[in-house]
């Protein structure tokens, strides 16, 4: 873990990153509803807002887009991720090195781990190599700390989120994503566990406006430093106006009936 404070992908020592790597991981479903969303350069054109610190993408979408916003939008490079269409244990194979990521203008770096499943080992293995070559280039990395596999009856329990968000800490994460875990207690005791690492809320399924605002203000309220939200933004058909209440709520901390 390093002091990101400076880094890009944060704002006041809190971070909204704008994730946008669902094309691989759920695959064009996601962009039915506000089909204007499987476009990417829209997506990046919601990403200059204020809000948001950064954008997490994978190779490909960083490679064809982030030139054109480079001056405007932050870039994190997702390095690992695998499609819906996968049905054994989960796994999430690297697809980008950190070195590639440098090289196309990141500001920091995600990778998933999936505590849990019977590939945990190989991904920790992965994790140590990708973690120790992003501190020689000075980026950050994000862990997407997803509880997931055979053991795993509830991954929405208090103390499985917080077994998640403590390996991210172990392992030399500098922020770790993880799931809400139901109130603003839940998530206190998750934090707990996470020392002076980074903490942000992974945004989820769509909700109401009222209510994921709800969520992330709990999330702050916990001690929480942001959030990682795609479908929450891009799959609302005025993007900006949710970033609004958002940003009231991180960095402003506005309760959510104000930020609405």
């Amino acid at each position: 873990m390093k002091d990101i404070d400076d880094s890009p992908i944060t704002r006041d020592g809190n971070s909204v990153i704008l994730a946008y790597d669902h094309g691989l991981e759920h695959g064009p479903v996601d962009f039915e509803d506000v089909p204007e969303s499987k476009d990417p350069a829209h997506v990046f054109d919601v990403a200059t807002h204020d809000a948001v610190t950064s954008i997490a993408v994978q190779k490909g979408i960083a490679e064809g887009y982030y030139p054109s916003y480079e001056d405007d939008v932050n870039l994190l490079v997702k390095l690992n991720g695998t499609s819906n269409l996968w049905s054994t244990e989960p796994y999430s194979p690297l697809n980008c090195s950190v070195e590639y990521a440098a090289e196309i203008g990141a500001d920091a770096v995600g990778y998933t781990m999936y505590a849990g499943s019977n590939r945990e080992d190989h991904m920790a293995e992965t994790f140590r190599e990708i973690q120790e070559e992003a501190r020689r280039y000075g980026l950050p990395v994000v862990m997407w700390a997803y509880p997931r596999g055979q053991p795993i009856k509830n991954d929405k329990s208090t103390s499985i989120i917080s077994y998640a968000a403590r390996i991210g800490l172990e392992l030399g994460a500098d922020i770790a994503k993880v799931k809400y875990a139901g109130s603003r207690g839940a998530m206190q005791e998750v934090i707990s566990n996470t020392g002076e690492m980074n903490v942000v809320m992974s945004g989820g399924s769509k909700k109401s406006d009222e209510a994921f605002l709800a969520d992330v203000h709990d999330t702050m309220e916990a001690g929480g430093d942001g959030l990682a939200v795609g479908r929450n933004v891009f799959q609302r058909e005025d993007p900006e106006g949710i970033l609004d209440g958002i940003e009231k709520v991180v960095f402003d901390g506005d309760s959510p009936t104000e930020a609405v």
